[in-house]
Order: structure tokens, then C-alpha cells, then sequence
């Protein structure tokens, strides 16, 4: 690994950390957090003077360089187990799960069948049996979900399973289900706890009744406090549970760590292990390729070199791109994805932290023009960046109007009008310092947040609809990005708040409402799970394959702010953690010895 670091971090925009043209002291290859989140780093503050002009006082974030370098990502060679061998073992796999999958009794046992899914689901390999896996929950719903009647006599474990399963499924499961859990003072029944593997279940549903969710939650801690929970892999299953639930996590990340505990249960069954191993490592070879293309385009726009005071971060946004889709037919979306994420990362640093504000007025001018001739007009670190997104988007535009006839540019134009728009009310912000109330915070915040931008870019470029038509797409887009937005803000407020930037959700609700800190925290909290009962409800609403594809890419960026967030800004500067996290999902394959 040592390879994989760049030697000398220090540059500036003609490659000179003390350019005796502009006096420039630059920070290191500096690297923001995603989606227009501010550094967590400490920013100095830089002159930049010229023979005519007054000395401009500019912002840098001090950020460490990529740890993963051009050759090394060149270097790559793609794992073995895309060749044909692994292709015939892994089909031949696919079969005998088939026969595992026919000879589950759906009828007589819905709980097995249902635990069966689950497995399928957290082990990454459900996309190969989506017929099979549709045809059984059909008929459990029909024989034990469908009415009152019906779902009344099913204890805990099999409600709390189904409900989730079902719903993620498309089937609608109202939360009445759980109704009977609760005594005549509308308390949960005591003896509900004594079942772990109903609560489990229960925690881990996505719209569950606000009270059985506090109720589970307190439950199960107690029960790891006093050593309840005898088995290792429930006892694994639960602090995995308890640290983010699993409607939050992002599948192609539980894979990793469910393959593990996979293991160690008395009941796994050998073929879905083995297939799930081996699927992992030949879809780790399939985005092996794609990041060594993504590479290939990141070099060949040289903002690294160019905008030395913009994050370079081009693993870690691959990263993203794989949460939103990983399964190996979204290719595609995954590159589109990859591109997007690392232009937003350098516009927003050229809002967030370089730019001046008349600098930042002229470049909103020339992004609403999309006219090349007009970049003269600005500074050349910005013709540079115009420019580098400008010939990218077009080139999407092109692709999609060669490959499907279909004419996207006003679309995506009018997407990053808008995004820049929004970057701009916040440089007027902070340089007024003015702090805007909770919600005027985050109707603008959402947009700066670059779901929009990001998805809106995607989806015209991969499908011929039109993303307009579709109100619960964009529903989900906006919630999405809400969730993004507060899972950042609650990771990094404090280290901003320092350093002096413009207040976000934290300190906007404790100044509009004098609320402390830790209360303020709490609301932001309260707003995500609120959030999330809304994101479920509007995927019940959506209209067309491509909307669910593209809503769950939006979704799943919403997930990994939850992923990347928990402890602070560590997209903006990595450790440790989060640098073996890369290494598991894109370099090491995993252990083929069961």
C-alpha cells in the first residue's frame, strides 16, 4: 500500500507550493467532504495579490492527499474471478440455490421461507433470484398478510419479518400490524421482550410504531449489557442492528460484514455461502474496471494538479457510486455517478471555499449562459473548472443523444443552474453572516446537498423518460437529499461551527429556537426518522422501472450519509476505518475457503 500515496501533497496551480506569481500558499492537495460538505480541517487563509489589484484573502481547506495514486489504480490487475471458470462455478451454484429456494415450504413454514429471503437479501446475491424471490412472497402475503384476519394470529418475529420483507417488496403493510403488541394502556406488552429474534426484527422494520421502536431499542441494549443473548451470531446480529438499522445500510456494505456472521450460524446453509462469496469477489472484479476507467477520466481532467485547493477524492466518490448501484448491469450508472460526485466536490470547494463572492456572482452567470465564449469573463482557475465540467456534461448529453435519440442538455443545464444558484445564496450567507432560519436552511441546503444535481444527471443520461412525470421520483429525490443533508450536518457542525462557516441544521434550529445543542441534535435526529417514514411511503407511489432504479440510486445516497457521517468528516479526511472499508469493497477479494 505504501505505493499508493502521493509523495509531494504541496501544490498550487503552477504545481509551486510559494508561487512568486501570486503569493499563492496553497494547502495540500486539499479534499473536501461529498456533496458540498465543508472541510472538518482547520482552514487558514491565503493572499493572493497581483501588481494592480488589492491582496484577495482566500480560504483553504488543509486536507490530505488521495491515498490512492494514478498508477496505482492502473495497476490494478482485475481479479481472476471474472474469467469463464468462475462464471461456470457460479452458475452451476445459482442452480443448486434454485433447488434450496423450490424446496423451501412456503405454505406450512412462511417464517423459514421468509428468514430465507433475508439471507439472500444481506448476503448480495437476491438480483440473481428476483422471479423466485417475488413468486414466494406473493403467496405469503396472500395466505398470512393480506387482511386483519389473517395477520392477527402470527407471533412477533414472523409480523416484524413479513412487514419488512413485504413492504420493501412493494407489497402495502400497515403499521396496525403491530397493534396487539401493546397492552390496554397502550403500552408494549412486558413478555414481547422476552423474544429477541421477534425484536430484532421489529428494530430493524423501516416504519415500525414510533413507541415499539424505543421500546426494542432499550430491550435489546439491555440484554447485551447483562449477557442475555447466549448465541454469538444473534449477539453480533443485534449490536450490528443497534449501531445503524438495517433499512439505513447500503446492501453491497452489509454483504461484507454479513458473509462473516453468515459463518458462524449453526443453520447456513453451504451453497448460499459459497455463492455469496464468490459473486462478491467476480462483482469486485467488475468494479475494479470500472474505477480504473473513472481513473483514466479523473487524470485526463487534471483538476488535481489544476485546482490544487479542491478535493481530490476520486476513490472515495467511485465508493458512493457503488452504494447507489452495485450490481453489475448498472455500469453505466455507476461511471455517470462517479463523474458527477467529483465535479460537485471541486464546484462546491470553488463556492464553499476559494472563491470570491464577485467571483462566484460571475461564474453563476456563465453556468446559467453554458456559453464556452463567456469563461473569459472569468479568473483562470475557473475557466479551468468551467470548462472541465462543461465539456464532461456535454458529453453525457452527447452519448444519450447518439445511444437513445434523446436531446438532455436543457435538462441537465437547468439542474446545475440550479445547483449553483443555491451555492450562491450561501456565499451571499457567509459573507453577510447571516443565518438563516431552519427551513429557509434547508430548502436551499437540499439543492446544495447535490442529490438533485447528481440523480437528475443520471437518470436523463440512462433513460428516455422523463424524470418530470414521475411526482414520487422526485419526491424521493428531494427527501433523500434531506437525509444526506442532515446526516452531514450532524457529522460535521461542530468542527464548522469553529471554524466559522455558515451555520447549518444544528446551529440554524439553536438559533431560531434558543435550543441547546445537544436538544437541537436530538430534533435534527427526530427529522431523519420522520424523513424516512416519508421516503418509504412515496416508493409505494412510483411509476416505472426507471424511477425505481433511479429512486433507490437517490435513496442509497441518502444511506450512505448515515455510512459516512456517524463519525464525522471522514470522506473529507479518511482514517483508518474508512480506508479499510475501501479496501474490502474494492480491493481485497474475499477468503474463497468456507
Amino acid at each position: 500500500m505504501a505505493s499508493t500515496y502521493i509523495s509531494n501533497p504541496t501544490t498550487c496551480l503552477f504545481e509551486n507550493p510559494w508561487c512568486r506569481k501570486c503569493t499563492h500558499i496553497t494547502s495540500n492537495r486539499s479534499t473536501n467532504q461529498l456533496y458540498s460538505i465543508k472541510p472538518s480541517a482547520t482552514v487558514t487563509m491565503a493572499h493572493v495579490t497581483t501588481t494592480d489589484k488589492p491582496p484577495i484573502v482566500r480560504r483553504s481547506a488543509n486536507y490530505p492527499p488521495s491515498q490512492w495514486s494514478y498508477d496505482y489504480l492502473q495497476s490494478l490487475v482485475t481479479t481472476s474471478y471474472v474469467g469463464e471458470k468462475y462464471k461456470t462455478t457460479s452458475q452451476g451454484l445459482k442452480e443448486t440455490v434454485k433447488t434450496v429456494i423450490f424446496d423451501a415450504n412456503v405454505v406450512e413454514n412462511p417464517l423459514r421461507t421468509l428468514e430465507l429471503v433475508d439471507d439472500l437479501q444481506r448476503l448480495g446475491i437476491s438480483y440473481h433470484f428476483q422471479d423466485e424471490i417475488s413468486n414466494m412472497l406473493k403467496m405469503i402475503y396472500n395466505r398470512y398478510y393480506e387482511t386483519h384476519e389473517k395477520w392477527n394470529r402470527l407471533d412477533l418475529n414472523l409480523k416484524s419479518l413479513g412487514f419488512r420483507l413485504l413492504r420493501q417488496h412493494g407489497y402495502h403493510i400497515p403499521q396496525e400490524i403491530f397493534e396487539d403488541i401493546k397492552d390496554e394502556t397502550g403500552n408494549i406488552k412486558t413478555h414481547i421482550g422476552e423474544d429477541v429474534v421477534g425484536f430484532v426484527s421489529c428494530y430493524e422494520g423501516e416504519n415500525i410504531l414510533d413507541e415499539a421502536r424505543e421500546f426494542t431499542t432499550k430491550c435489546l441494549k439491555e440484554k447485551l449489557e447483562k449477557n442475555k443473548i447466549v448465541d454469538e451470531s444473534m449477539s453480533m446480529l443485534v449490536r450490528h442492528a443497534l449501531d445503524l438499522p438495517l433499512h439505513w445500510t447500503i446492501q453491497r456494505f452489509e454483504a461484507i460484514w454479513f458473509i462473516e456472521t453468515y459463518k458462524k450460524r449453526s443453520n447456513m446453509r453451504p451453497a448460499l455461502l459459497e455463492l455469496a462469496i464468490l459473486d462478491f469477489n467476480i462483482v469486485q472484479g467488475i468494479h475494479q474496471e470500472d474505477l480504473k476507467f473513472s481513473s483514466r477520466w479523473w487524470d485526463g481532467l487534471a483538476w488535481d494538479k489544476n485546482l490544487s485547493f479542491a478535493r481530490d477524492r476520486l476513490v472515495e466518490s467511485f465508493m458512493w457510486s457503488v452504494g447507489s448501484r452495485h450490481e453489475p448491469p448498472y455500469g453505466d450508472i455507476r461511471k455517470h455517478i462517479t463523474k458527477l460526485i467529483s465535479i460537485v466536490n471541486v464546484v462546491d470547494d470553488v463556492y464553499d471555499v476559494y472563491g470570491t463572492l464577485d467571483e462566484l456572482e460571475q461564474f453563476t452567470q456563465v453556468v446559467k449562459r453554458w456559453d464556452i465564449n463567456a469563461i473569459e469573463e472569468l479568473p483562470h482557475y475557473m475557466k479551468i473548472c468551467f470548462l472541465g465540467f462543461y465539456n464532461t456534461i456535454n458529453e453525457m448529453a452527447y452519448n444519450s443523444l447518439t445511444g437513445q435519440e434523446s436531446h438532455v442538455v436543457p435538462h441537465l443545464k437547468k439542474a446545475w443552474v440550479d445547483y449553483c444558484d443555491a451555492n450562491l445564496v450561501e456565499a451571499r450567507w457567509f459573507n453577510s453572516g447571516y443565518t438563516p432560519t431552519l427551513e429557509e436552511y434547508l430548502k436551499n441546503s437540499c439543492i446544495t446537498i447535490s442529490v438533485p444535481v447528481i440523480i437528475t444527471n443520471a437518470y436523463f443520461c440512462g433513460s428516455i423518460e422523463d424524470i418530470n412525470a414521475d411526482e414520487a421520483l422526485n419526491n424521493l429525490i428531494h427527501l433523500s437529499a434531506m437525509i444526506l443533508r442532515l446526516t452531514d450536518d450532524l457529522g460535521t457542525s461542530t468542527a464548522e461551527l469553529k471554524r466559522g462557516d455558515v451555520p447549518k441544521a444544528v446551529e440554524c434550529y439553536m438559533h431560531e429556537t434558543g435550543a441547546s445543542e445537544e436538544k437541537a441534535r436530538t430534533y435534527i435526529r427526530k427529522l431523519i426518522m420522520e424523513t424516512w417514514k416519508k421516503i418509504n411511503k412515496e416508493k409505494m407511489a412510483l411509476k416505472s422501472p426507471s424511477s425505481r432504479i433511479f429512486a433507490e440510486c437517490a435513496t442509497n445516497l441518502g444511506r450512505m450519509g448515515h455510512f459516512t457521517y456517524q463519525r464525522g468528516d471522514i470522506f473529507g479526511s479518511p482514517d483508518d476505518l474508512y480506508t479499510s472499508h475501501e479496501m474490502s469493497l474494492l480491493f481485497t477479494p474475499k477468503s474463497y475457503h468456507i
